[in-house]
């Protein structure tokens, strides 16, 4: 089996490749990156070191994807995937729009024309900001929980929201993009009888992510509390009570590689995350660091931020139902994982945010 994995210098771009190469006896992985982001030349080497072919391109120049040899499988890992991007200043909305839309059309017509099928990894910000910000919620042990008694939304349980939770704007551009790209996809998949699946994925983190403010915040919490580094809670009345779940990609790559064992249950939407056993409040995370590096204070900027919601954990129940899959890494696993890292790589920071 050939595969052809985008955005394969990034995190999850290389866990995925590295952790399919391992399972997968004889396969071959090409990896596509523009190498834009700090950092990714160090997993570039890692790449080469375990025998995947490395080619620089960008999904955004159909060009560079012309001449690219046959795939059985794309893998999408290529995106711009902070929520906000195309309005904090850092990416315009026309770039934004380019990498996260237009490049997909540019995959989907590598893979018409190749028969290939495709796996992108989405977002759980194509769910509604607008729905989940509006969601009575209670604090319960530093963290914010739904009040679930008096919250009538199709989609919302206990366990996190489901497939069927509002995808009804605003969510975001980021998330915008992402959604349209998803309806892409499926509709490609119809019109030409390709095998594509859609993964919702919730936080992503690990050992190696290159953690900033607005994307891996997990890592970043970590690192920069490690360092005593200034952190701020902002919004939500400036206590931490926010509320992610987080997955480590290495699991992702197990369902990846059952999805393409089994190409005629393609057409799936799948939330793909750690789920309320996997989650934590940026307080909770807190302390947890507190414990682990001694106490260090937290600044508190009680005004909200755009596209910040309150509360975001995704119910894998329906990647259980179909693939028999669950998240395998527990979350102190995660943690303890980026910490160790943390504390032997004290420049992290410094290579993962360098301008």
């Amino acid at each position: 089996m050939k595969i052809l994995i985008t955005g394969a210098c990034g995190f999850a771009g290389s866990t995925l490749a590295l952790e399919l190469k391992r399972r997968i006896e004889g396969l071959e992985i090409l990896g596509l990156d523009n190498l834009s982001r700090p950092g990714s030349e160090r997993n570039r080497h890692a790449l080469r070191q375990q025998g995947i072919r490395f080619l620089h391109g960008d999904i955004r120049n159909p060009a560079d994807l012309e001449d690219l040899p046959k795939a059985d499988w794309l893998i999408d890992a290529a995106a711009n995937p902070s929520v906000l991007a195309g309005v904090s200043g850092t990416a315009s909305s026309r770039q934004l729009m380019e990498h996260n839309l237009i490049g997909t059309i540019h995959l989907l017509e590598y893979c018409k024309r190749h028969g290939a099928g495709l796996i992108m990894l989405s977002t759980s910000r194509v769910y509604s900001a607008a729905r989940l910000s509006a969601l009575p919620m209670d604090v319960t042990k530093g963290a914010f929980v739904p009040r679930f008694s008096s919250a009538r939304e199709p989609g919302l349980s206990p366990e996190g929201l489901g497939e069927d939770f509002s995808t009804q704007p605003p969510l975001s551009l980021y998330g915008s993009a992402k959604l349209a790209s998803e309806i892409l996809i499926l509709e490609y998949g119809a019109a030409f009888d390709l095998p594509v699946f859609v993964n919702r994925c919730g936080v992503l983190a690990g050992a190696g992510q290159f953690g900033k403010p607005d994307q891996g915040i997990f890592t970043f919490w970590i690192h920069s509390y490690r360092r005593k580094q200034p952190l701020t809670y902002i919004g939500f009345g400036g206590a931490g009570h926010q509320v992610r779940d987080c997955l480590h990609p290495r699991d992702l790559a197990e369902l990846v590689s059952r999805q393409m064992r089994h190409p005629e249950k393609a057409g799936l939407v799948l939330n793909v995350a750690g789920g309320v056993a996997n989650s934590m409040s940026l307080a909770q995370l807190s302390e947890w660091c507190a414990s682990r590096f001694g106490r260090h204070e937290i600044g508190s900027n009680p005004a909200p931020r755009r596209y910040d919601v309150p509360w975001l954990v995704l119910d894998p129940a329906r990647a259980a139902a179909e693939w028999n899959w669950r998240p395998a890494t527990k979350l102190e696993r995660v943690l303890d994982e980026i910490a160790r890292h943390a504390e032997q790589h004290p420049e992290w920071l410094d290579i993962s945010n360098d301008t």
